[in-house]
């Protein structure tokens, strides 16, 4: 689907896992040079962990990567951005960051607390955050002071709910339009830079 096979595509799940018929799966199946971050426990998330086996998934392959996080994902993008050694930076190209959760919520599911305070970092590369208005994962206003704080431009979707199964993305091929537009800004970037 993309024009250049060297870029290797780095699915980041959230908490539970993404289940098969989820979209971070369909896009799994359906971009090449891709692999996705197994974490040894979806239920229980354990920041450290989390953030180290994200490290050894990014280590264990020297392409340049593009990140595919949803939820805990995203939180996990971030608490590994603010402190992992530069030449692991360098192999990110980007982050789409989708649906982050706010774990400094009120009513967050005991399970996600130890993932607080959320960095809030710049990331060290280019990224954008996908929220939505109806996401009980994280207000639009939460969404949007986090891609502040991240650097990332922001896009905040009406109704879409935490953008998975239950709010009906299953294979999302319109979000396929957002890693695209990302992807194009990044590569028109280092042109300029050239």
């Amino acid at each position: 689907m993309m024009r250049d096979q060297t870029i290797r595509y780095l699915i980041v799940p959230g908490w539970q896992g993404s289940a098969d018929n989820h979209w971070q799966s369909h896009w799994h199946r359906s971009l090449p040079n891709s692999d996705r971050v197994e974490q040894s426990d979806w239920q229980n998330p354990q920041r450290e962990a989390w953030v180290s086996q994200l490290q050894r998934a990014i280590e264990g392959d020297s392409r340049q990567t593009v990140l595919i996080a949803h939820s805990l994902g995203c939180i996990t993008v971030a608490h590994w951005a603010a402190q992992a050694p530069d030449e692991l930076l360098d192999r990110i190209s980007a982050a789409l960051l989708v649906a982050p959760a706010d774990v400094e919520r009120l009513n967050c599911p005991l399970p996600l607390q130890n993932f607080a305070p959320i960095s809030q970092q710049t990331l060290p590369f280019p990224s954008r955050l996908i929220g939505s208005d109806t996401d009980s994962a994280a207000s639009a206003t939460r969404a949007r002071f986090l891609a502040q704080q991240w650097g990332s431009e922001a896009t905040i979707l009406n109704g879409a709910g935490h953008i998975n199964v239950e709010s009906g993305h299953n294979h999302w091929e319109s979000g396929f339009s957002y890693l695209y537009e990302l992807q194009c800004r990044v590569e028109q970037q280092a042109r300029r830079q050239a």
